[in-house]
Parts: C-alpha cells; structure tokens; sequence
C-alpha cells in the first residue's frame, strides 16, 4: 500500500495550531518530529524500551501527514489546500518556514524506520544485539541474546529493564519458575531460561506478544515448553489468574509502571512461593515509595532498592 506523505517544516511552538487546523481539514495522525526532551510525567505516561538519544532542542520541528494513494484520493487539492491554510495561520502567528514537501512511502518503510534507533548494547557479561547487526569477533564469548524487538516491545536497552535483568540473575537457579507479568517481547522470560530457569510463564495484554515471543524464543533457540504464554490481565481476570496457578513460582518480575504495580502486587503475592522474590521497575524516581507501601500493605518484605538514571527497581520476598 503507498501513501503520500506531506511534511510541514515549523516550529515547535506552532505545532499543536498546525495539526488542529489540518485536522478540522480531514488530515489525521500527523507525526510530529522535533527535539523537546520529554519530561518526566511524559515518560511515565508514554514508556517505552527504546529511548533515543536526542540533539539539543533548537525549536524546529517537523509535522508529516500521510494520504493512502486511492484513485478517490486527489493528493493536488490536498497539498493545495495545506498551503492555503499554512498561508492562512502565518497571517496572525510565526509558524516558522512553513514550507512542505511531498513523498511517496509504503508501509514497509514505517514498520522498518524506527530501527535506527536500536543498536546492540551489553548488560554486564550480555550482549543484546538485533538481527540486522553483525557479532563482533571480540563478543563472540558473550552470552547473547538475539532479540528483534519490534515497535511496541522491550528490549532490554531501557534502565527498568536493565535493573529487572541484573536482579533476576541474583536469584535464578535451576528450579526457578519464573512469572513474567506484561512479557512484551518476552526478553525476560527468554533470558531467565539462558541464566538457567527451570521454566517461565509469560502474561501480557496484547495478542501481538505472542508472535513476538515466538520468533524471539526460535531465534535464540528456546525449547517451546520452556516458556509459555497467557493473554489477559492478571490483575483482575480470575481465569487468568487461575492459569497462571498459585504459591507456583520461585520469582515474579514486572516491569510495569508504578500505578500498575500498586494494582498488581496485591493480587500476585498468590502466585509466589512462600520465600519467592517479586522483581519490580518501570517506576520513575520519585514514585518509588508507592511501591514500597503497596509491597508492605501485601505482606511481602522490602529486600532491595536500586536506581539507574531516572528509574527505580524495587525487590521483595515473601516470607515463610
């Protein structure tokens, strides 16, 4: 399918003008590039795995629009009349440059772009290293996680999930069942396994995990009945709580942000084992002690906390 994609240079602070104008116009979904750094409530609200490195802001910003190419589609009167209207708003506010430019993309091109942004990084002894990068000569005695981790799950690179990884290697042995709740990509589960675990179950809301979890397990050579999958919310759905079994699992790990956690923690202090190790991050610093509280007000024993960057991972057992 190909589209053509309009791209309005501006500035940052004409952007939301810009995309309301065009969208009373019948323009949707514009994507918006430019360099403001996102602040902390931003990233607790939108979190992600994949965190890029910015420039410094220099108020420039870029809007693109994107119009499926039908032959009911007249893209001329389109871009028209975004000229018209970018000539409209410049008469009473400073929308920068103002000037568009017109392309033809497919939809393999947004399904692929974001992988500029994802390179191969270490944890520790690991390396975490995606299909379209080569292993060094001098990384070949690492251990190596092969993981493709696709628009909308982990991988690893994010300091929550780097704080899950370095804790869940302190506790795993060779009979740990391992619970993975909002498994993703399932890099967690996957590398619990490669660290030793005698098996994981994996919870998540989205189907779109599953495939995901699939092809990461077959590409780093996992045995299908080590790690099996569950879609629904724990959290609240009996069924799914049922399937996951109770008193069943050595540690619990969630990577999940903190209003999450307070909901979860109560309900998957079942799952664990008396002397189980319930794993947490995904909580921005300053939340920290919500988390703290909710652990407490279930039972479980606070045994650690560890920072890194803006993020904190929170560790508790419960007690025999």
């Amino acid at each position: 399918m190909k589209w053509t994609r309009i791209r309005i240079k501006t500035i940052t602070d004409a952007e939301d003008i810009i995309i309301s104008d065009l969208y009373d116009c019948g323009l949707e979904g514009a994507q918006i590039e430019d360099k403001i750094p996102l602040t902390p409530l931003e990233k607790e609200q939108m979190f992600v795995d994949i965190a890029p490195q910015t420039e410094e802001d220099d108020g420039i910003a870029y809007l693109s629009f994107f119009v499926e190419q039908k032959e009911a589609v007249d893209i001329d009167a389109i871009v028209a009349m975004v000229h018209e209207e970018l000539n409209s708003l410049k008469e009473f506010m400073d929308i920068g440059d103002g000037t568009v430019t017109i392309s033809e993309t497919e939809d393999l091109d947004w399904i692929n772009n974001w992988k500029k942004f994802f390179h191969h990084f270490y944890v520790d002894d690991l390396l975490v290293i995606p299909s379209w990068e080569e292993v060094r000569p001098e990384d070949k005695d690492k251990k190596i996680l092969h993981i493709d981790p696709g628009t909308a799950f982990g991988t690893g690179m994010h300091d929550t999930t780097q704080l899950c990884i370095k804790k869940m290697k302190q506790y795993i042995t060779s009979d740990t069942e391992l619970l993975d709740v909002g498994t993703g990509s399932g890099i967690l589960a996957i590398l619990a396994i490669m660290y030793g675990a005698k098996h994981c179950m994996g919870t998540d809301l989205d189907p779109c995990a599953v495939p995901a979890v699939a092809e990461n397990m077959e590409t780093n050579g996992i045995p299908k009945d080590a790690f099996q999958m569950l879609i629904g919310n724990i959290i609240d759905d009996k069924a799914v709580q049922d399937a996951v079994g109770y008193e069943k699992y050595d540690i619990v790990v969630a990577n999940i942000l903190a209003p999450i956690l307070v909901e979860l923690t109560p309900v998957i202090v079942n799952q664990l084992k008396k002397g189980g190790v319930y794993i947490t991050s995904g909580i921005i610093n300053g939340k920290e002690d919500t988390v703290i509280e909710a652990c407490k007000k279930a039972g479980l024993e606070v045994i650690d906390v560890n920072y890194q960057g803006e993020w904190v991972g929170v560790t508790a057992r419960k007690n025999l």
